[in-house]
Parts: structure tokens; C-alpha cells; sequence
């Protein structure tokens, strides 16, 4: 999926080593972004985001000079830098137009949940994709 796609955004602000042994997906799949543009060369930007600054240096000094984007584990500003990463896109999202997809997705999200007993399985997550893409194909094209 990774070179199928234009852009990757990575969040590593859910790894929590408090409750036990941490998920390390999202790491694992940035180096994969950075490994695979690096050694084929491919039209691919990759963008790190964190809640906390200064944790990445802590986490994955390997990145250090990275300057991840900053949400504050608030959706809102998520959204905020989600817009700034795209800066350099040739279609820039609005910001609107992403609060506008993440309202959608969060009631869409409840009904997903319950009929895949959770979000995190390989069906509910592609259920998510097509729920996101035709609202925006039907709503903000």
C-alpha cells in the first residue's frame, strides 16, 4: 500500500508503554516508507506526527532533524496539521472540508464498530476507506 500510495502519514503519539507491551505498527510502517523511498527512489513524502514535542527525539532518535507535526492529541489540530503537511500538494485539502469528513467518519466509525466487533481488524479499516472516499467523491466534489 505503501508504494501505491502518494503520501503516508504516520502517527506515533498512540505508543504507550504504561499499560504493558506497545503496539510499535505505526513505527514499523514509517521505516518501511523511509526504507522502500530511499532504496526505489519513489514519488512518495512520508510525515511524522506526535502529540508531545520533543518525544520523537526521546523515542526514534534515528529522525532527529525531523520535525514531526504537533497535534496535542486533539482531533482539531490534527486536521490543523494534517493541512500543513499537504501544503506542497497540488490539491489542498481544506480544513473545513476535513472537519467536515472526520464529523462524517466519527458517526460512520459507531455503526462500522459494531458490525466488525472493533475498528482495527483488516474489513473494518477498508469499510472506513470506502465511507471516506464516497463522501468525499459525493459531498466535496
Amino acid at each position: 500500500m505503501i508504494a501505491a500510495c502518494r503520501y503516508s502519514f504516520h502517527d506515533l503519539s498512540r505508543i504507550d508503554v504504561r499499560g504493558g507491551a506497545p503496539r510499535f505498527n505505526m513505527p514499523f510502517e514509517l521505516g518501511l516508507a523511509v526504507g522502500r523511498r530511499r532504496r526505489q527512489k519513489l514519488r512518495h513524502e512520508w510525515f511524522v506526527f506526535e502529540a508531545r514535542r520533543f518525544r520523537l527525539q526521546r523515542s526514534l532518535s534515528d529522525l532527529n532533524g525531523i520535525d514531526p507535526h504537533i497535534h496535542h492529541a486533539r482531533p482539531h489540530q490534527v486536521l490543523v496539521e494534517l493541512t500543513n503537511a499537504l501544503v506542497r500538494a497540488d490539491r489542498q485539502p481544506k480544513l473545513e472540508e476535513l472537519t467536515e469528513v472526520y464529523r462524517f467518519l466519527r458517526r460512520g466509525a459507531a455503526r462500522i464498530r459494531e458490525a466488525n466487533a472493533g475498528l482495527y481488524g483488516a474489513r473494518a479499516f477498508r469499510d472506513l476507506v470506502v465511507l471516506a472516499r464516497d463522501f468525499v467523491a459525493h459531498e466535496l466534489a
